[in-house]
């Protein structure tokens, strides 16, 4: 801390303004680019994460399709239909299923339906769903209740809206619950109302739906025991793939499909799709701090050759402090100081202003796959760390040869 060495590196420095400049840009380049690609990574994952929001990380997703390969006698592209059955069966037969949930949706996948209340209509999506259906969707509920047991077995007419369908079949500040809406000539009371949890479309989709019970679902549309499509999660501490391989062969023993049929059954694994993203961004971040690196050391190469030019522009100064009794040490510390102080300020420069790009783009884009790209406090720590490091690096062949100058030689060096 002592003041007349800090007055000495800022002489040393301000003596050629430009040539500090320009060396400092180096450094202070590759730690811009550093941190905007790691704030871009963050930025794309913070996006593509928020896809997965509002469902139970380790969800499964089946439904019925048409086969692709004959087997038992019968011709490919026959359709599979799942029923009741196959609930049943797959409780018993796949007990690393934790939740199995059936779903039912009136007019087949985002298929739009009237439904009305007295002058208002609109279309809507209609779903069957269970009562355990809502601990995989993890709905926000605002009011009134969800599908319950006595619901499924009573067969009762009533449903839970989202947040858009309040919206737009009743007045502002009106509350949905107790009142009645019209699906297809029948009547439905509303026993409550729920915002979804997701992110983009998929919750303006969710929000624009109506859930009634999964038994009266089928009864009041004439579906019998079909099953549009089932949702499960694993174990906890189970695969979630293996899970779904397991449940897929239970199913397509029972509906006399080949085994290898991959097309007969869909499905979609969250976990699976997380665990791909969650490699991919982690590529991401390596590549990032590799071409970073690379950049960062390009510019500590930099700071290091003019080092080795100020050394040597101070040869003389160097032998008169030599010969008036400073220690090696003291030339080594001088020379490490300079070359730690100017790397840390460019560094330092070049992270605040890739902060501040980050903010700027941050607060312009708004897209579903692109948002909050940040850098957090450990990054800052990081890159503070490998400043310090590179400075060190970057003054001590300067610092050894300065050391290496004999006192006699440097001071009849002019």
């Amino acid at each position: 801390m002592d003041l007349d060495k800090w007055k000495e590196i800022y002489a040393t420095l301000a003596s050629n303004k430009w040539r500090t400049l320009l060396t400092a840009f180096g450094v202070s380049w590759g730690i811009f680019m550093l941190i905007i690609m790691l704030g871009a990574g963050n930025g794309l994952q913070n996006g593509t994460m928020s896809m997965f929001t509002g469902r139970v990380a380790n969800s499964i997703f089946m439904w019925s399709m048409r086969t692709s390969i004959p087997y038992a006698g019968y011709r490919e592209g026959r359709r599979v239909q799942m029923t009741n059955d196959d609930v049943n069966l797959l409780r018993e037969n796949v007990q690393e299923i934790d939740l199995i949930s059936p779903g039912l949706q009136l007019g087949g996948w985002r298929g739009a339906n009237n439904v009305s209340r007295g002058e208002k209509i609109g279309a809507f999506e209609i779903n069957g769903f269970m009562p355990n259906a809502k601990e995989v969707k993890l709905l926000d509920m605002k009011g009134g209740r969800f599908i319950n047991q006595r619901d499924i077995d009573e067969y009762r007419k009533i449903c839970v809206i989202g947040d858009i369908t309040r919206e737009m079949l009743f007045d502002p500040g009106e509350d949905p619950i107790g009142e009645y809406i019209k699906v297809q000539g029948m009547f439905f009371k509303v026993v409550g109302h729920f915002k979804s949890t997701m992110q983009g479309d998929r919750a303006e989709n969710e929000d624009r739906s109506i859930y009634i019970p999964f038994s009266t679902f089928q009864r009041s549309f004439n579906e019998g025991d079909k099953v549009g499509w089932l949702v499960l999660t694993a174990k906890d501490g189970e695969d979630a793939e293996a899970v779904e391989e397991k449940a897929k062969a239970v199913l397509k023993k029972r509906h006399n499909v080949h085994p290898r049929d991959a097309r007969a059954i869909g499905g979609f694994n969250l976990g699976k799709q997380m665990q791909r993203f969650t490699g991919l961004f982690t590529g991401v971040k390596i590549l990032s701090w590799f071409v970073g690196g690379l950049t960062l050391l390009a510019g500590v190469i930099g700071i290091s050759n003019i080092m080795l030019v100020i050394v040597k522009e101070r040869t003389n100064e160097i032998g008169i402090r030599r010969a008036l009794g400073a220690t090696p040490w003291i030339v080594i510390q001088q020379i490490i100081l300079e070359s730690v102080t100017l790397t840390a300020l460019a560094g330092i420069s070049g992270f605040m202003a890739g902060v501040f790009l980050l903010e700027q783009v941050g607060g312009l884009i708004d897209h579903e796959f692109f948002k909050n790209p940040e850098v957090d406090l450990s990054i800052a720590l990081t890159s503070l760390f490998i400043l310090v490091i590179a400075g060190i690096f970057a003054g001590i062949i300067p610092a050894a040869r300065a050391v290496k100058i004999k006192p006699i030689d440097a001071l009849r060096s002019e």
